[in-house]
């Protein structure tokens, strides 16, 4: 089997529908079982990590209903894996793309992302890609295989989100940075605007992120300490007001699917422009046709969420030292962002 369940959660789905990838029918004398367990047994590359991974994500269903991963197997159930991307060779190909190169060295590569870039081959975007780009770039770097998911992506940016991402040339260089995300000792700031009017000038979100069980295409945030979902936290603060919106930094605790968008929805703040929730609705403001006018020049200007990986920074994985790096505002976002300064002065 492939290792195509290595990082499911982190998948940004655009389709919604269910692939089915690999099916089994349990024997009729088997004994009741987890199914983590069960299935790390019967599928020799992926780890049963990666099996609770693809179950919390709602991936594996038994007789056709997705379960979770402590589900008992009992006999003659028909278990299948059900991705969001059709069945497809996996075979990464190096593509000719242009790609901006923040940093570089013999362990690893800082990327900063434009809006609109994939980052990673699946769910229907197999071509065009960061990784295929990435791909190109270091065809001529025989220890690289862009196929080898032990080098590669560390951690992954939602295809509509600008900004600094961190690739591994090397097994080690990718052993050492996923410790330092998986232990929350990077530092990553966003920037996003959001439809607010803080009175506050800082605050922490907390709550599980899992799949909206009534629209798998958006993340949803359910009480901290659920059995639903992992754990998720963000601090926002605040660095600019325009009365109906608000210029926040987000800084990550956690690392989840969706997060800064699934945090600010749930607090009733969506980030400006994010359609899949709700960022493209009036929230704020004069009900004028003037306005509405105005809000709508405004998404053409960000025809996507307003939201920014600004700043990165990790520990190098070979000299110890500490490497920090920035991101200067995309031309969208800050077109839009001097246009709700325009505004707030002339009224």
């Amino acid at each position: 089997m492939t290792d195509y369940i290595e990082e499911i959660e982190e998948q940004d789905d655009e389709s919604g529908l269910l692939y089915e990838h690999l099916r089994i029918v349990v024997d009729k004398g088997q004994v009741p079982v987890r199914i983590d367990k069960f299935m790390t047994d019967k599928l020799q590359h992926s780890s049963r990590n990666r099996i609770q991974k693809a179950a919390d994500a709602g991936f594996v269903h038994v007789n056709d209903h997705p379960v979770k991963s402590n589900y008992k197997v009992r006999p003659e159930d028909v278990i299948t894996l059900m991705l969001d991307r059709p069945r497809h060779e996996n075979t990464i190909e190096a593509e000719d793309i242009p790609l901006d190169i923040v940093y570089e060295d013999n362990e690893l590569l800082v990327i900063d992302k434009p809006a609109g870039m994939v980052v990673h081959p699946g769910a229907g975007n197999f071509h065009g890609t960061l990784i295929n780009a990435v791909a190109w770039h270091l065809k001529d770097l025989p220890s690289f295989d862009a196929n080898d998911p032990e080098v590669g992506l560390v951690h992954r940016i939602d295809k509509d989100t600008s900004g600094l991402l961190v690739v591994a040339k090397t097994a080690e260089a990718k052993r050492k940075l996923g410790l330092q995300f998986f232990n929350k000792t990077t530092h990553r700031s966003y920037n996003a605007l959001v439809w607010a009017n803080f009175v506050e000038n800082e605050g922490r979100i907390e709550g599980n992120i899992a799949r909206d069980p009534k629209d798998r295409l958006r993340m949803t945030v359910f009480p901290a300490g659920s059995e639903t979902g992992k754990s998720a936290v963000t601090h926002y603060r605040v660095l600019e007001r325009f009365g109906y919106t608000t210029l926040v930094e987000c800084v990550l605790e956690t690392g989840r699917t969706h997060q800064i968008r699934a945090h600010m929805k749930h607090i009733g703040h969506p980030i400006f422009g994010d359609a899949r929730y709700g960022g493209t609705e009036i929230l704020r403001g004069e009900r004028s046709s003037s306005y509405k006018a105005y809000i709508q020049n405004c998404l053409k200007l960000c025809s996507r969420q307003a939201l920014h990986a600004r700043t990165l920074g990790f520990v190098h994985p070979s000299t110890g030292q500490q490497m920090d790096f920035s991101s200067p505002m995309p031309q969208d976002m800050d077109s839009l962002l001097e246009k709700w300064r325009k505004y707030i002065v002339a009224n």
